[in-house]
Protein backbone atom coordinates (compact mmCIF):
# COMPACT_ATOMS: atom_id res chain seq x y z
CA UNK A 1 0.00 0.00 0.00
CA UNK A 2 1.15 3.75 -0.95
CA UNK A 3 2.90 5.27 2.59
CA UNK A 4 0.74 8.54 1.15
CA UNK A 5 -2.96 6.29 1.41
CA UNK A 6 -1.97 4.33 4.77
CA UNK A 7 -1.26 7.65 6.80
CA UNK A 8 -4.89 9.01 5.08
CA UNK A 9 -6.40 5.73 6.53
CA UNK A 10 -4.65 5.80 9.92
CA UNK A 11 -5.42 9.66 10.39
CA UNK A 12 -9.31 9.26 9.64
CA UNK A 13 -9.36 6.28 11.65
CA UNK A 14 -7.66 8.06 14.24
CA UNK A 15 -9.70 11.09 14.06
CA UNK A 16 -12.89 8.80 14.37
CA UNK A 17 -11.61 7.35 17.19
CA UNK A 18 -10.88 10.64 19.17
CA UNK A 19 -14.00 12.39 18.04
CA UNK A 20 -15.99 8.72 19.25
CA UNK A 21 -14.30 9.31 22.61
CA UNK A 22 -15.60 13.06 23.28
CA UNK A 23 -18.96 11.98 22.34
CA UNK A 24 -18.83 9.28 25.28
CA UNK A 25 -17.50 11.70 27.68
CA UNK A 26 -20.14 14.17 26.46
CA UNK A 27 -22.57 11.92 27.24
CA UNK A 28 -21.22 10.21 30.37
CA UNK A 29 -20.27 13.39 32.34
CA UNK A 30 -23.10 15.96 33.46
CA UNK A 31 -22.56 19.54 32.55
CA UNK A 32 -23.29 20.66 36.27
CA UNK A 33 -24.93 19.11 39.07
CA UNK A 34 -28.11 20.56 40.20
CA UNK A 35 -28.18 19.62 43.97
CA UNK A 36 -29.53 20.88 46.87
CA UNK A 37 -28.10 22.54 49.79
CA UNK A 38 -29.71 21.21 53.04
CA UNK A 39 -28.30 23.85 55.62
CA UNK A 40 -28.69 22.41 59.40
CA UNK A 41 -30.41 25.07 61.73
CA UNK A 42 -27.17 25.77 64.44
CA UNK A 43 -28.41 24.51 67.93
CA UNK A 44 -25.59 25.28 70.37
CA UNK A 45 -24.26 28.81 70.62
CA UNK A 46 -20.80 27.58 69.30
CA UNK A 47 -22.84 26.38 65.99
CA UNK A 48 -24.73 29.73 65.95
CA UNK A 49 -21.49 32.03 66.47
CA UNK A 50 -19.68 29.92 63.48
CA UNK A 51 -23.12 30.35 61.42
CA UNK A 52 -23.35 34.12 61.84
CA UNK A 53 -19.67 34.12 61.03
CA UNK A 54 -19.50 32.25 57.65
CA UNK A 55 -23.05 33.89 56.54
CA UNK A 56 -22.08 37.13 56.95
Amino acid sequence: MDDFKLKVILSVLAGIAFSFIFILLAFALPAEKQTTKIIKKPTGKLEQISHAVRNQ
